[in-house]
């Protein structure tokens, strides 16, 4: 039950941590070496619309996971 919430709170951070490094445009989050790849690969703007767009995918899929482990009982 407890790992179940975990990655459903992990997916909900992630997602927001992306969503606002995309918005306030992080300089810390695009210089990082993780993101470099897409950053070089898109451009900057575009990297930043990935992101973005990666953030809210990862929320909606948070919620998500949050109600059909409620709706199925898993417990």
């Amino acid at each position: 039950m407890a790992a179940q919430y975990f990655i459903q709170i992990l997916f909900a951070v992630t997602g927001l941590v992306s969503l606002l490094a995309s918005i306030l445009n992080w300089e810390w989050f695009f210089t990082a070496q993780n993101a470099q790849f897409i950053v070089k690969k898109l451009g900057r703007n575009r990297a930043r619309l990935f992101y973005g767009i990666v953030g809210i995918i990862l929320m909606i899929m948070s919620v998500f996971f949050f109600f059909q482990v409620k709706e199925a009982g898993i417990q």
